[in-house]
């Protein structure tokens, strides 16, 4: 066991409160990280908000990087001392996993929202009772996390923890669904709807690959102006007229639409603004949505559901760390440094729109 500090939810909805808990030795199949950043994502957010009253106390928080500090007997990929990212937990073995596309492992719910491993049991206690862990294979808000070793990526040891800790996540999520499911040609056009951290690796994933014109959709005036200054031609605010202007902007309508909000009625203006034979990409959280599919079916396009941007991170995380120090993936702009214990702070700048991507760091 090791004596560890965890931000707690106590019961759906409450404030995180950092607390100590006991962690648990790493099994053979897994590995204990010092945690040396973690992000905060509306996930967690709106997570912890709807969790299940019978999964608490819970330890959220999927966004982390640190160092190896011990690795069970049959780990072989990462080794004590290496520098890593955590990204969410997959079996390996089932059919979506052996083709590449762990996001959509069979076993995906019991080992990355079940409240604990696959096999019901956390390693995460407190003063002897069970606390619930597990989340996303990791729940890194803590000073230490016992992980899969499927759910460590190795990156360099002087990549900032700042940067490291977003790529498991958001950063992954937003620029795989670029890279990875969209794949646009240089050129095509493509609307970013939503200027938090998902949407903004979108847009910096489709500069990066040449998309001409790239258009971002956010209220929040600081988000539109970081998103002009990552390469966007232009930048709104939503309200009436914003349909007619994105299909004016984009040559009457867009290739791509990545929706990141998560809200009905910006799915479905994300249809209007696409030209005939676009692709829609929906990667928010949200309700349900109601679409005309004989209007879909006359443009033809295209609907696709994405899951932490249908990525490998073992191949993925790496190639975005080969965009960021080439200058093309500048995930560092949209970060902002809270302490651990100030998590309450973090949690409440990204709720006011005046942080796009809080990072918890660890002294």
């Amino acid at each position: 066991m090791r004596r560890v500090r965890a931000a707690v939810t106590e019961t759906p909805g409450a404030p995180f409160t950092v607390r100590d808990a006991d962690l648990e030795d790493p099994r053979p199949d897994e590995v204990r990280v010092r945690m040396t950043a973690v992000g905060i994502c509306h996930t967690d957010l709106g997570m912890r908000d709807t969790w299940p009253r019978r999964l608490t106390p819970m330890v959220f928080g999927h966004e982390g990087a640190g160092r190896v500090e011990a690795v069970g007997a049959e780990v072989t990929g990462v080794a004590p001392g290496d520098h890593v990212c955590l990204s969410f937990a997959s079996c390996g073995t089932c059919e979506q996993c052996a083709a590449g596309h762990p996001a959509y492992c069979h076993a995906a719910h019991d080992r990355n929202l079940s409240g604990g491993r696959a096999d019901g049991t956390s390693p995460l206690s407190r003063e002897g009772m069970p606390l619930h862990g597990g989340f996303f294979g990791q729940s890194s808000f803590a000073t230490h996390a016992v992980v899969h070793e499927r759910g460590v990526v190795r990156v360099p040891s002087d990549l900032p923890a700042a940067v490291a800790a977003p790529l498991g996540c958001s950063g992954q999520t937003g620029a795989g669904t670029v890279l990875n499911r969209l794949r646009p040609e240089p050129g095509s056009s493509l609307i970013v709807l939503g200027a938090g951290g998902v949407g903004l690796s979108a847009l910096m994933a489709a500069v990066a690959v040449g998309c001409r014109p790239v258009v971002a959709v956010d209220p929040v005036a600081s988000r539109r102006a970081l998103a002009v200054e990552l390469g966007a031609e232009a930048a709104l605010a939503p309200g009436d007229g914003l349909v007619p202007a994105l299909r004016d902007l984009t040559g009457g309508g867009a290739h791509h639409v990545v929706e990141t909000t998560g809200r009905p009625e910006m799915a479905r203006r994300a249809v209007g603004a696409l030209r005939p034979r676009g692709a829609l990409a929906l990667l928010g959280i949200g309700g349900e949505v109601t679409f005309d599919v004989m209007g879909l079916l006359a443009q033809g396009v295209r609907v696709h559901g994405v899951l932490e941007g249908d990525s490998d991170p073992g191949r993925f995380i790496p190639e975005l760390v080969g965009l960021h120090r080439r200058g093309l993936f500048p995930l560092d702009r949209l970060v902002t440094t809270f302490p651990f214990e100030d998590i309450g702070a973090a949690v409440a700048a990204m709720g006011d729109g005046s942080v796009v991507k809080p990072v918890l760091t660890f002294a």
